[in-house]
């Protein structure tokens, strides 16, 4: 991987940002846009963001327990090392796109660059399904965490009806949290990179060095689970994939947050490819401490707290300390939602820009005081919380809204790619490149890509009954159908400039601004 470097001599800090802010605001323009939202993000608050968004301690932790049932531990951490080499394949080829296109729109500007107005609304649209699915299974998932430590301190035991509640409640804290500015949005995702990395070293040290067993290496690589129904190992193995997956996802937010970032064409590259590496090394070596520090199996599964992580807190280290570091995971998982929400509704705002979505005169609208589309935030809230309703009657609504958003994500993430690599003539690198490896890279990523989006519409547990169906196929034909209506009704105001044309939504951006 390289990228163009050119030689200048050192200036003073501010001068030196100034002229950084001209040129992203010049390449803005010159790919249709005027500059709207603040830069006021660096390269590491950037990277900052997608690692947030990834979040080793929400994503991975999140479906801890459904890949204990789901294949076991040889599963769990196979499965998580063969994944992520996959998963930065294709983070790289959208890294690389990213640097030549550097937008809020992200994946269907991209797509409407390299494959036309067609390939970019659905594009946009699976991005928004897996975005806002993301937001649901990011807070829900807080949701269980908090109820798990409720019934450590207080002996309170969870129904849906109550987390539903609680999920409600971290939905509205991370929209009003959102609609504070970049200035805080900086400082959060700066500060959720360190929370994270600090606290997955406290985990594993505690897992390392309290306990008085470990679980030999035989039982983390070789023990296999199999409490789904399906008879066949190599379907259920399959289903745990969804782990690594769903817990890998979310990089896309370096290039939501691009023009709010300095330098944006390789700083925003570079984030989603660091922000995919760190999180699946560090990732790897949490999922492993927490295997070997499972005191019983069974009783890991079948615990009060409903919550696997935490059942393995609290054999192993003691009420205390499960407590405490339970705390540790939800902080980290709330930031992650706050991250999360806040891709989404630049997604949202883009999206409306370009004229894309049902009433979009009011989602594109920013705040002239923060620079915040505020309507966008609060859009993204209520259909993540609509998205959650089935958790009421569904035992298995969690996982399937983690494979609503790996399916809506994935196939986003690979479009851009491939009419990439079919349509070489319109193709020309960034700053930051891949050089000869681009293209297998490329066709890595697409073919793998396609093989998740299929596997995860498929059911998840057997015999398939209403509390166990895999609602995954109707929301994202809801999804698609919803998209390919509005095609024919609303797409005359579909309108994403190409490219080199500067002319085009300069009247919208002074229309959208409000006080």
């Amino acid at each position: 991987m390289r990228h163009s470097v050119r030689t200048r001599r050192r200036r003073p800090g501010p001068p030196s940002d100034g002229r950084h802010q001209h040129e992203d605001e010049r390449l803005l323009h010159t790919l249709g846009y005027s500059q709207q939202l603040r830069r006021r993000m660096g390269a590491f608050g950037n990277f900052a963001a997608s690692l947030s968004a990834i979040s080793i301690m929400s994503g991975a932790l999140l479906l801890f327990g459904y890949g204990l049932n789901s294949g076991g531990p040889a599963v769990v951490m196979w499965g998580w090392l063969a994944i992520g080499p996959l998963v930065l394949c294709l983070a790289a080829a959208l890294a690389e796109i990213t640097s030549r296109y550097p937008t809020s729109g992200g994946l269907y500007y991209m797509a409407r660059q390299l494959g036309g107005e067609r390939w970019s609304w659905y594009t946009g649209w699976l991005n928004l399904l897996g975005l806002l699915a993301g937001i649901a299974a990011q807070d829900y998932g807080i949701a269980t965490f908090t109820a798990a430590w409720a019934n450590l301190q207080f002996g309170h035991v969870p129904t849906p009806g109550s987390l539903l509640v609680v999920y409600a409640i971290v939905l509205v804290l991370h929209a009003v949290l959102n609609l504070f500015g970049a200035r805080l949005m900086n400082a959060l995702t700066s500060l959720s990179a360190w929370w994270h990395l600090a606290g997955a070293v406290v985990i594993i040290g505690a897992l390392a060095l309290v306990p008085s067993h470990h679980q030999p290496a035989g039982f983390v690589f070789t023990e296999f689970t199999n409490n789904t129904g399906w008879s066949s190992p190599t379907y259920v193995i399959l289903l745990g994939m969804l782990l690594p997956c769903f817990a890998l996802a979310g990089y896309d937010t370096s290039a939501h947050l691009s023009e709010e970032t300095s330098r944006a064409s390789v700083a925003a590259a570079r984030g989603i490819v660091r922000s995919v590496a760190v999180s699946w090394i560090a990732g790897g070596i949490l999922l492993a401490a927490l295997l070997f520090a499972v005191q019983d199996y069974a009783a890991t599964l079948a615990g009060p707290t409903g919550v696997p992580v935490a059942q393995i807190f609290l054999d192993a280290l003691g009420v205390a300390t499960a407590k405490a570091l339970l705390l540790v995971i939800i902080v980290a998982q709330f930031l992650c939602g706050y991250t999360v929400t806040a891709a989404a509704s630049r997604m949202i705002y883009a999206f409306s820009r370009d004229g894309a979505l049902p009433g979009s005169a009011r989602w594109r609208q920013v705040s002239r005081r923060t620079a915040v589309p505020a309507n966008a935030v609060w859009l993204a809230v209520i259909v993540a919380f609509v998205l959650a309703l089935p958790s009421l009657y569904s035992a298995s609504a969690f996982s399937a809204v983690t494979a609503i958003s790996v399916v809506g994500f994935t196939p986003a993430y690979a479009i851009p790619v491939l009419l990439r690599l079919r349509h070489r003539d319109k193709w020309t690198h960034g700053p930051w490149h891949l050089g000869r490896f681009s293209r297998p890279i490329g066709w890595t990523a697409v073919v793998w890509a396609a093989a998740v989006t299929v596997l995860f519409l498929l059911p998840q547990t057997s015999p398939v009954a209403a509390a166990t169906f895999n609602y995954t196929p109707v929301a994202t034909l809801v999804a698609l159908a919803l998209a390919a209506l509005w095609w024919r009704i609303g797409r005359r105001s579909y309108d994403v400039p190409r490219s080199g044309d500067p002319a085009n939504h300069q009247d919208n951006a002074s229309e959208s601004v409000i006080r």
